[in-house]
């Protein structure tokens, strides 16, 4: 059984890449006038089907309306992120990005003019798969051979000095709830505190709302985020599938690697 909502109004529509994943947005389009056909004068009338027991917000009603995205799409994705914790081939590919990082920044001078040489900070790194603990048990950084100062370029593989990895801090600290309960197991089994997560979360709704990032960018998103909701409200605006999504993410956090 499924419920029925119709809308009207101008939008426009993008089309999918293949077949919804779930509640999806049909309709018929009629052109205003005798006014040539492009997507801004399109009066398009729209029938969301959903299911009965499904709350959907608000927000979720508009994206999906201007993007022609699945509802359930952007929930499916966070809910499966809490498997990257257990992808040793995610991991690396965040070492591949750190990498690159890391190398940009090598091959660039000293603001003094001196080269920059390898001082990597050791690292203990929680909630990492044994197959690249290796690989994240340093902290690339460099030092300057003639002012000594310390050149440390941005990573995805850490958030500041937290001793968890980044993926975790974004992952393990959504609400919990039925919807995520997945992820709620996985902190669980990966043994990080409930007062961790706790903390987290606290960061997500405070501190990270404070930051010049944060500051700086959040006017890009529209409509804008929900900040009662994050991280998974800024999770759910990356788009692709799961590692993609991540990765976006992650790369977005990235200056706060060097900030905090």
């Amino acid at each position: 059984m499924t419920a029925e909502v119709l809308v009207s109004g101008i939008f426009k529509i993008r089309p999918l890449p293949g077949p919804p994943a779930g509640p999806t947005l049909c309709g018929s389009a009629r052109q205003n006038g005798s006014q040539p056909y492009n997507s801004s004068n399109v009066d398009f009338e729209l029938t969301l089907v959903v299911w009965p027991d499904k709350k959907i917000s608000h927000n979720d009603f508009e994206q999906a309306v201007f993007v022609g995205e699945s509802l359930s799409t952007k929930i499916e994705t966070i809910k499966v992120c809490h498997t990257l914790l257990q992808s040793p081939q995610f991991f690396q590919f965040l070492v591949q990005i750190d990498t690159d990082l890391a190398a940009q920044m090598h091959a660039s001078a000293c603001q003094c003019g001196g080269v920059l040489h390898r001082a990597n900070y050791p690292r203990k790194p929680k909630a990492c798969p044994e197959e690249v603990l290796f690989e994240f048990q340093s902290r690339w950084s460099f030092c300057c051979n003639l002012c000594r100062k310390r050149s440390t370029p941005m990573s995805v593989r850490f958030l500041g000095r937290r001793v968890y990895v980044a993926l975790a801090v974004v992952v393990l600290a959504v609400k919990r709830n039925k919807v995520f309960a997945a992820t709620t197991l996985a902190g669980e089994a990966l043994g990080v505190p409930a007062r961790t997560i706790a903390r987290w979360r606290q960061w997500w709704l405070q501190s990270f709302c404070a930051t010049a990032l944060w500051q700086a960018q959040c006017a890009r998103f529209m409509p804008s985020v929900e900040i009662t909701e994050l991280p998974q409200s800024l999770m759910a605006r990356f788009t692709g599938t799961a590692h993609e999504a991540m990765g976006h993410l992650l790369k977005f956090l990235s200056p706060l690697s060097v900030r905090i």
